[in-house]
């Protein structure tokens, strides 16, 4: 994943960028709605992965 390549001052650096764009009370929102997301496409995955597994 590209996630790999960015280091700790690269997320600094988005973190900043996010905190002046959205300001500080939106962030926390916005965290929880990436984090929801985020679980909901690693379960639907898992779900599809299991899928091929029982068909195999």
């Amino acid at each position: 994943m590209w996630f790999n390549n960015i280091g700790v001052p690269g997320l600094i650096l988005i973190l900043v960028i996010a905190l002046v764009i959205f300001g500080p009370s939106k962030l926390p929102e916005i965290g929880r709605a990436f984090g929801k997301t985020l679980k909901e496409f690693k379960s639907a995955t898992k779900d599809l992965m299991d899928d091929d597994e029982k068909k195999a």
